[in-house]
């Protein structure tokens, strides 16, 4: 009798949020197959390579989403320390003989049967370390000695293990996203500026070092693209050419131009590009929609929830889809630098895929612990 109270007891997810969550999927995979035909017949003979890798990082995902949805997200308070200690060994692997170096990068890990991208489990497990921190020193957050020295040690090791595999836009969404969390859990004003300021005088360190030259000419194609559209700016103007194209209605689903090889990885860092190209202005704007729209019912449940650390992680999640999803349209439309950010749900990536549906499985559960309206 008192379990089935117990059960009756039990609150529904947040519709709303998931069925934005569900829509976003499977506008990726659609899109995922049609802007990576082309490239999946010339290496590989097969126009479904890519479709096949995203339907089962999906079907995996779902059932992280799923699995995590149920899973009383308290316990990750509790699971903390561990979850971070083994992200951040993810992340040190890359450089044991198991990292592997990609695309002039060294940022995958060699399972064997696949390749894991570990900055996707250090931005979660990240996220999750953090809101313990945060929940545990709530007296003392405002102060230097206890609040925000501890806790900047905490971001600069966190991104610190991302920068260290020269990827200096998932370095700034995490860092983005650990600031959010921690302005939310009370951070002094005057200690705020003054981050701001060091944050801003590392990003010009990071750009302006002799071994970062590769980053001043992104910048330098940023102003003037179409002065460097056969360098530097090729993305850029690609981009800016395939969301031209789109207008109002897009071209059709499946009739990009830009994807047959002007676009390097169209499917990737470039996906919203091919969707305002195929889809048009409407299709964009209903991507974007349903990303307010998560976002929207993220912000509504951390402001629901009773418990400080499910207030926190739910901050966290947010804050990360809202910063790498503003990042890459930003990129994409050449409103900012050119930097490899995918978009959440939607790019392709099975590592990403996976650990984002979890997260916001995470998110759903915390939805069952507060009064919010589910329809």
């Amino acid at each position: 009798m008192a379990r089935k109270k117990a059960v009756a007891k039990k609150k529904a997810v947040d519709f709303t949020l998931l069925l934005a969550t569900i829509l976003l999927v499977f506008i990726g995979i659609i899109m995922v197959f049609s802007s990576s035909w082309p490239e999946g017949m010339k290496d590989f003979n097969n126009g479904y390579f890519f479709l096949r890798k995203q339907l089962i990082a999906s079907a995996i995902g779902l059932v992280g989403l799923l699995f995590f949805m149920n899973f009383d997200y308290r316990v990750l308070n509790k699971m903390s320390r561990l979850i971070y200690g083994l992200s951040a060994l993810s992340g040190l692997l890359i450089f044991s003989p198991l990292g592997v170096s990609l695309k002039g990068a060294r940022r995958w890990i060699n399972l064997g049967f696949t390749t894991f991208m570990p900055s996707d489990a250090i931005k979660i497990g990240s996220i999750i370390f953090f809101a313990s921190f945060l929940a545990k020193k709530k007296d003392d957050i405002a102060t230097l000695k206890k609040g925000t020295i501890p806790a900047l040690i905490i971001i600069g090791f966190s991104c610190g293990l991302i920068y260290i595999q020269k990827d200096l836009g998932t370095t700034i969404t995490l860092a983005g996203t650990l600031m959010c969390m921690f302005f939310i859990a009370g951070m002094k004003m005057s200690h705020l500026f003054s981050l701001i300021i060091a944050a801003f005088l590392l990003l010009i360190k990071a750009i302006t070092g002799e071994e970062h030259a590769y980053r001043r000419r992104r910048i330098t194609a940023f102003l003037d693209p179409f002065a460097n559209k056969l360098d530097e700016g090729w993305q850029a103007v690609q981009s800016l050419y395939a969301l031209g194209s789109g207008g109002l209605f897009g071209l059709g689903l499946g009739k990009s131009r830009q994807k047959f090889f002007y676009i390097p990885e169209p499917y990737n860092d470039f996906i919203f590009s091919i969707i305002g190209e195929e889809l048009g202005f409407l299709g964009s704007l209903t991507v974007i929609m349903l990303f307010l729209l998560l976002v929207w019912r993220g912000i509504r449940i951390a402001l629901n929830i009773d418990d400080l650390f499910g207030c926190l992680l739910a901050t966290g999640i947010v804050s990360l889809v809202a910063i790498q999803s503003l990042i890459h349209i930003a990129v994409v439309t050449s409103s900012i630098p050119t930097t490899g950010i995918t978009l959440p749900f939607v790019s392709y990536g099975g590592t990403s895929l996976m650990f984002y549906m979890s997260a916001i499985g995470i998110l759903l559960n915390i939805s069952r612990h507060t009064d919010l309206d589910r329809s």
